[in-house]
């Protein structure tokens, strides 16, 4: 884990970029109005000097050890290699350089919080929110607006949430920005979601599937009809999933048609469409349109009432394969949130080809995990630690993980293929069938969860909450 001792404080790591602080070794650690004061293993004239031209202040250097410094850097100041192809050309404005940098990084959210005697912002990282800058008070409405400005909303409206879209390019790189504004109590916070322009590189194959799981997801998108629905709560990577899926399907014998809100990625051969529900085009009427276009395969955004959800069964009834994601629990909850938006039992059993649930997980840093015997109190009170489980591996934090003990994010699956025999369970509207799947040996989240523990994947503390009854 990142020791105390090797963090600074927010406001800081900001007086100097990620490349500034890389490229002489330098580490901040006082500033007044005239006089920042840094660590560095080199406190040479020369330096001191270079310095004091870049920033335009005057520059104190305390000797620090190289290794130590090393520590600082990973642990404040994240950055990636890069050819020099790949390289950003940030401009001097803040909001563009904070875009960029955002995504460089492989943030995937920015959040832009004011509160009664500061403002921040904070960049979701691997799924864990870090707190990246502190903005002045007078300066977060200037920024706000500007974000507004550019994500066509209207910067008079403060009392009401407002939702947009800004498309960033620099010479690297195109990428979107899905813009949401939201009244709180001392101003408006904003969370901007990065998007990616370029499905190409998805691959089902690279998600998270065991070998037997992704032959079985394979077989049931086969079909030329029926419903595949993928639950799991927001983050956890359904849309990539979905979108590897068309990736695989799409062909030119293949019309495919795609409702979403937003447009995450673009697939050349796809024809998709922006939910807008100001101007009625949401997923009902848009599913009943496209049953117009002779599509061969739809994928719905998200069902997220019944009348969505009727129109999705009355297109797989009439021989269309619909691809869409559900906010539930496990793979065998989806059947109960269907059951319970007054879809009949036997319309289900009927029409749903897959039920898949996912979850993503953190994955160790393998510079830097560390093994040790199984601790019976770091799994939840209930939770039968299985016999074959004897080690596990925790989070340690090295300049490589940038002292996060972690590195990339895996999707672990629980997948359901609808069968003769489970088809009575679902026409019975059976709640419990633990046994049913034990007998399939079908593997639950649960299960993967541990199995990617014994292999040293990842950590209990990062499956904890799945392993909870």
């Amino acid at each position: 884990m990142v020791k105390e001792d090797f963090k600074i404080p927010v406001h800081l790591s900001q007086l100097i970029s990620s490349e500034q602080a890389y490229q002489y070794g330098i580490i901040p650690i006082e500033e007044t109005e005239d006089i920042w004061t840094f660590k560095s293993y080199n406190t040479t004239n020369v330096l001191q000097q270079e310095l004091q031209i870049v920033l335009g202040k005057t520059i104190i250097l305390q000797s620090e050890s190289e290794e130590n410094i090393k520590q600082y850097l990973a642990s404040n100041f994240r950055k990636r290699e890069q050819t020099h192809s790949e390289a950003f050309h940030y401009s001097t404005d803040f909001l563009e350089k904070l875009l960029a940098t955002a995504k460089h990084i492989g943030s995937s959210d920015i959040h832009f919080e004011v509160y009664e005697e500061r403002c921040r912002v904070r960049l979701r990282l691997d799924g864990k929110l870090k707190e990246y800058f502190i903005i002045e008070q007078d300066q977060y409405p200037i920024i706000i607006n500007k974000l507004k400005i550019r994500a066509g909303l209207d910067i008079s409206e403060k009392r009401l949430p407002q939702d947009g879209r800004i498309t960033i390019k620099t010479s690297a790189d195109e990428f979107d920005i899905r813009v949401s504004s939201l009244p709180t109590l001392h101003g408006e916070k904003m969370v901007l979601r990065i998007l990616s322009k370029d499905a190409d590189h998805i691959q089902l194959s690279d998600l998270g599937f065991t070998d037997r799981e992704l032959y079985t997801y394979k077989e049931t998108i086969k079909k030329p009809n029926g419903i595949v629905l993928i639950s799991g709560p927001t983050g956890s990577g359904k849309t990539t999933t979905l979108y590897a899926t068309l990736k695989l399907l799409n062909d030119e014998k293949t019309n495919i048609l795609t409702i979403e809100d937003p447009i995450e990625y673009t697939l050349e051969g796809i024809n998709q469409v922006q939910l807008k529900e100001s101007i009625g085009l949401d997923f009902s009427s848009t599913l009943r349109t496209f049953l117009r276009q002779d599509p061969d395969v739809i994928m719905v955004g998200e069902i997220r009432d019944a009348k969505t959800a009727n129109m999705a069964i009355r297109a797989a009834l009439t021989g269309h394969l619909v691809l869409s994601t559900i906010h539930t629990n496990s793979a065998w909850a989806t059947i109960s949130r269907l059951i319970d938006m007054d879809i009949p039992p036997f319309l289900i059993a009927s029409t749903l080809n897959v039920s898949v649930a996912q979850r993503l997980v953190r994955k160790l840093c393998t510079h830097c995990k560390s093994e040790k015997p199984v601790v019976p109190s770091d799994f939840p009170e209930q939770f039968e630690i299985p016999k074959h489980l004897r080690t596990q591996f925790t989070a340690m934090g090295c300049n490589n993980c940038y002292h996060t003990g972690y590195m990339g994010r895996k999707a672990i699956y629980e997948i359901i293929p609808i069968t003769k025999a489970l088809i009575t369970h679902i026409k019975n509207n059976e709640h419990n069938i633990d046994s049913y799947l034990k007998d399939q040996n079908i593997a639950s989240l649960k299960t993967n969860a541990i199995e990617l523990v014994k292999d040293g994947v990842t950590s209990v503390e990062e499956v904890y909450a799945l392993l909870i009854d």
